[in-house]
């Protein structure tokens, strides 16, 4: 899952697509990295709980920091009847979104932990259609049967090889649907705010939530002196946990979410979304790389049939405005 949703305004035409597929590049990369790195970190000790706190509350402080000095701390003012929608994008699209994802690629392989997790445009699609009853186009239909088919293939099911961790995938799928929320919550919200204001208050919640269920600063002060052990295929040596948490929040969260932001200036979101799908795929193949985690081939051919079925839902919504919140975009927490 940018990161945030900044569908701010349609995407401006010039001559820097090279430069802006590059910075949709460089943030795809960035969180496929932050995947293993967080592995590494859950590993160390740190729960998915307090990784989830760490990260809301150093990515709320540079918000907060590029609110001010973009001189937006008026636009933070918000009105009554927004109240109950920051809320519920707080606690479900960020609060949750981070710890489910973490407990998911701590317990099942990471690129299919993202699979799981990047199903959310197809929830998105479904909800649009069945609950809002908006047009949708008849794509959707087919990318849900691909998805099901491939997420069947990737599990396994009815095989007679060992079973994912059903707490793992169970994580996966409430990823989704937080991730889904987000998009829709956030859709919602920015039709008439700010969305710097807007992802600075969702991530304010979300450190709210977690200093009270789990205060930040315990596992920054637990990190002092504290090392973690890298994957072999990295050199197998320790670094730092209070390192590895400052590289979450920061080359995990912000600078991907400041290369985003920066892409969708010539970039649609709808453009952006596509090209983000490529992060499970990244995130397999380093999973591979660093933890020997690999797929046979009908479980490849499963996630041929998610990806695919995730572009078709990425499409089947009908909208003349492409900068709306029908997809990732890379946009995540």
């Amino acid at each position: 899952m940018a990161d945030a949703l900044v569908p701010v305004r349609p995407a401006e035409p010039g001559t820097h697509l090279g430069s802006s597929y590059a910075l949709v590049l460089l943030a795809v990369a960035c969180f496929v990295v932050n995947a293993g790195v967080s592995r590494v970190v859950l590993t160390s000790g740190v729960s998915a709980t307090e990784l989830s706190s760490v990260r809301a509350a150093g990515t709320t402080l540079a918000l907060g920091v590029a609110v001010v000095v973009t001189g937006r701390t008026r636009l933070l003012r918000v009105r009554r009847d927004e109240v109950g929608a920051l809320l519920a994008y707080g606690v479900v699209g960020v609060a949750l979104l981070h710890m489910t994802y973490f407990v998911a690629i701590e317990r099942v392989p990471i690129g299919l932990a993202l699979l799981l997790e990047y199903l959310a445009p197809v929830l998105v699609a479904l909800w649009v259609r069945v609950v809002r009853r908006e047009r949708v186009r008849a794509t959707l239909w087919p990318a849900l049967g691909l998805s099901v088919a491939g997420l069947a293939l990737v599990a396994q099911v009815g095989g007679a090889g060992p079973g994912l961790d059903p707490v793992g995938v169970a994580a996966g799928l409430a990823a989704a649907v937080c991730f889904a929320a987000y998009f829709l919550l956030g859709e919602r919200l920015v039709r008439r705010r700010d969305p710097l204001t807007t992802v600075f208050w969702g991530f304010a919640v979300a450190t709210v939530v977690w200093t009270v269920v789990e205060p930040w600063w315990v596992p920054i002060s637990r990190s002092v002196g504290q090392q973690a052990t890298l994957p072999d295929a990295v050199g197998a040596g320790t670094v730092p946990v209070g390192l590895l948490l400052l590289w979450v929040v920061v080359l995990g969260t912000l600078v991907p979410f400041g290369a985003t932001t920066a892409a969708l200036r010539h970039l649609s979101a709808a453009t952006v979304s596509v090209v983000a799908i490529l992060e499970p795929v990244g995130a397999a193949l380093l999973a591979w790389w660093w933890f020997g985690e690999a797929l046979d081939l009908g479980q490849l051919v499963g996630v041929a049939l998610v990806l695919t079925g995730i572009v078709l839902a990425l499409r089947a919504r009908r909208s003349d405005d492409e900068t709306t919140a029908s997809a990732p975009a890379g946009l995540r927490p």
